[in-house]
């Protein structure tokens, strides 16, 4: 197996992982199961919340500059 194959891995791993603890223990118990999936998707930002305002705040800011650079344009 190469070496991003076994980083897949663990990634997806990790990510069950997480969905499993959230669905069990999780501060977001009482919802369902996809929404505590979706969370394990990205589970470093649920790891570490700052890296998920960090990730928030790049998105917005490629929104904004979308909107912006297609204002322009026209």
């Amino acid at each position: 197996m190469s070496i991003k194959g076994i980083i897949a891995s663990v990634y997806v791993f990790l990510g069950l992982v997480t969905t499993i603890y959230g669905s069990i223990w999780g501060d977001y118990s009482y919802k369902g199961f996809a929404y505590n999936l979706g969370a394990g998707l990205v589970w470093p930002c649920v790891w570490f919340p700052t890296l998920g305002k960090i990730v928030g705040g790049i998105i917005t800011v490629i929104v904004i500059g979308y909107i912006v650079l297609a204002a322009n344009r026209r």
